[in-house]
């Protein structure tokens, strides 16, 4: 299918939907088209997690996730309310369970203040009237942290994108880029689209979609599967809200955590395990080029060699129940492992800079003719529509 477009979009997840939705409201994109490989939007990353909104306690201030985290919060539930996707302000605790984790427990309210978060410190027996089961020595209380459901978000801005005149082609997976004059040619499953322009939201497969394009990516993908539980029938009320503990500041995952959905389910995880694919869902589903690649790869290597204690002990909580049971009942000690039944996991793409270190920040990298989005974890989703902004502000400057 041929076509000539202003801006291609490459990648139908929420960040690219609403990189689509931003350049639509600028007004100076003209055509646009989003390219999406499988037969829905949001499939991947957007559709499989816990539906957090974030508030931007954790990141360093001036970071990119700080400006965005709450400033997109605050955009995505003034979009919930206008297209009747639920959404609601349920608060959050993050609990200190050790008194070796109160000096980080406090570096949080530092970064939380400075990133203009509202929160309290609050001591065990607030912690109690709270959430009657979860024991802590003190806790941060975040008001403004919620929920929604991430995938009807990505369905919301799909419709707005159709009635906009925006065609997401879904079904449509990229397989080649090449240059003629002033275009890119980008060579699909679905025949060539022609385009002044192109911005690569392919989440797990950003960094090869760079590489496609004749750009070296500054970091690499490492795919981390995170693995749920759900409480059983009849337990959904274990946890009222959102309850944390205190994350570790050497890795950028938030630990096992209590998360009330948007549907009043109750998830408990994640944990967070290499995936054996980018797509990798499961521990039976693997890719032989995916494997190869992480045994040569000097990046990960030294990742691995960094953080294999910590590995070694998620692979375990992947592999032991009761050893995930044990790491939640730190803050809910009544949980008990017949209380918790499996639930769909989800991959993370986590960017990996060539020393081995984790990329903690969005990653965005540009030329003439693309912008590449190489590291968009959590709380990308939180922040979409102003990370959308963003990228629509760097597209915009180009197409002037």
């Amino acid at each position: 299918m041929a076509g000539d477009e202003d801006v291609t979009i490459i990648g139908g997840g929420i960040v690219g939907l609403a990189t689509a939705r931003a350049l639509v409201r600028g007004g100076a994109a003209g055509r646009i088209v989003v390219l999406e490989k499988e037969p829905a939007v949001g499939a991947h990353q957007s559709g499989h997690n816990s539906g957090v909104l974030h508030s931007g306690l954790y990141y360093p201030p001036g970071s990119a996730k700080a400006r965005f985290a709450r400033t997109g919060a605050e955009a995505m539930h003034r979009f919930c309310a206008e297209h009747g996707v639920p959404v609601r302000r349920t608060g959050k605790l993050v609990v200190a369970t050790r008194p070796e984790q109160l000096p980080r427990l406090a570096e949080l309210a530092r970064r939380g203040t400075a990133n203009g978060v509202r929160l309290s410190e609050v001591d065990g027996s607030a912690i109690a009237e709270r959430e009657p089961q979860v024991r802590g020595l003190r806790a941060l209380l975040v008001p403004d942290a919620g929920i929604t459901d991430f995938g009807a978000v990505c369905a919301a801005l799909a419709a707005e994108l159709a009635a906009d005149g925006v065609e997401v082609r879904a079904g449509c997976e990229l397989r080649s880029v090449r240059r003629d004059g002033d275009r890119l040619v980008l060579g699909t499953t679905t025949g060539e689209v022609r385009t002044r322009f192109a911005v690569n939201c392919a989440g797990l497969h950003s960094d090869t979609v760079a590489e496609l394009a004749g750009t070296r990516p500054a970091a690499r993908i490492l795919p981390f599967r995170g693995e749920y539980y759900e409480a059983a029938p009849g337990r959904r009320d274990l946890v009222r809200a959102l309850v944390y503990p205190v994350p570790d500041p050497a890795f950028p995952f938030l630990g096992v955590h209590f998360t009330r959905m948007a549907d009043g389910g109750l998830h408990v995880g994640p944990n967070a395990v290499p995936a054996l694919a980018r797509e990798g869902y499961d521990w039976r589903t693997w890719s032989a080029p995916h494997l190869r690649r992480l045994l040569r790869d000097p990046a990960l290597r030294a990742l691995a060699k960094r953080y294999w204690r910590t590995g070694a002990a998620e692979i375990a909580r992947s592999a032991v129940k009761p050893l995930f049971v044990r790491a939640a009942r730190e803050l809910l000690p009544g949980l008990r492992g017949t209380d918790l039944v499996p639930a769909p996991a989800g991959v993370r793409a986590q960017a990996v800079r060539p020393d081995g270190t984790l990329v903690d920040d969005f990653l965005v990298h540009e030329d003439d003719r693309w912008v590449h989005v190489l590291n968009a974890p959590s709380p990308a989703a939180t922040a979409s529509l102003r990370i959308g902004e963003d990228i629509a502000d760097r597209v915009g400057a180009k197409l002037a």
